[in-house]
């Protein structure tokens, strides 16, 4: 488990005692001792320390020598640096992360993920900390059925072209409205986006949504060539989805504040892209 807790310093200032002797003839002698000078570094206790739960997911959160970076991984180091709050990282999977929100027994909070309505039912959100470019679909190169140029809808509606989708994942609320309300035919899996990307090259299924940020570095990383694939534009997708901290509700109000705070101070989001088009 990788640590990195900021404590706080008190410092506690010299003191001078002062023994005062009257003699029989009420003469005053005064005697002065100085103690030196005591800084103590006081550990806080688990309750405390945020704990920050992420996992490896290159680009957004990547473990280093001294930390955790990332595009949302960097910025969520700065504003509790700069907010003066105590946190530990802890490597955790996406499902349990959110379990342990649900459940509110800790000072917990998440990093980099999107605002949905039941998301809102159980957690405290900050300030967003990252915007994503507008999602894609990845999908086989030659794969004729699905192209860029289309909307959404368009897609969901086709019986012939199946949609990966992860459990207990959220695609941000426009995706997740617009798969709820026209129910496209879809695969669920819990394997990560390597592994989507493999059951899209074996054809279990046409498509799956991912960010832009994520795709070049998943190409990379994986046993195929980048050719074999293809981005998929939707013309409903014009903008980019913010990516928050998501707290317990453990965590006082008070804290949220102070990040928000110094999100406004150390945190620049990209402009935001223009509505998106009605279809």
């Amino acid at each position: 488990m990788l640590v990195a807790v900021h404590r706080a310093v008190r410092f506690i200032s010299t003191r001078w005692v002062v023994a005062l002797a009257t003699g029989f003839a009420l003469t005053a002698c005064v005697g002065v001792s100085t103690l030196p000078a005591t800084v103590e570094t006081p550990t806080p206790s688990d309750d405390a320390v945020i704990t920050l739960h992420y996992n490896e997911r290159p680009p957004y959160l990547i473990t280093t020598g001294d930390g955790v970076g990332g595009l949302t991984g960097e910025p969520t180091t700065r504003v509790f640096t700069a907010s003066g709050i105590a946190y530990r990282w802890e490597q955790t999977p996406s499902k349990r992360q959110i379990y342990l929100l649900q459940q509110n027994a800790g000072q917990d909070c998440l990093v980099g993920w999107f605002k949905n309505t039941e998301r809102e039912g159980f957690a405290q959100y900050t300030l967003p900390v990252y915007r994503d470019e507008p999602q894609v679909a990845l999908a086989r190169a030659d794969n004729d059925t699905i192209s860029s140029g289309h909307a959404v809808v368009e897609a969901f509606s086709d019986p012939n072209l199946v949609l990966l989708v992860k459990d207990g994942y959220s695609y941000g609320d426009y995706l997740d409205r617009q798969i709820r309300d026209l129910n496209p035919v879809r695969t669920i899996t819990t394997i990560e986006n390597s592994g989507m990307l493999r059951m899209i090259a074996a054809g279990h299924a046409d498509y799956f949504f991912i960010a832009p940020e994520e795709v070049d570095g998943l190409l990379a990383s994986s046993e195929f060539d980048g050719h074999d694939f293809k981005a998929v534009h939707f013309t409903d997708i014009v903008s980019g989805e913010e990516r928050y901290i998501l707290c317990s509700r453990q965590v006082d109000p008070a804290i949220i504040e102070r990040l928000n705070r110094s999100i406004e101070l150390y945190v620049v989001l990209p402009t935001e892209e223009a509505p998106r088009v009605a279809q």
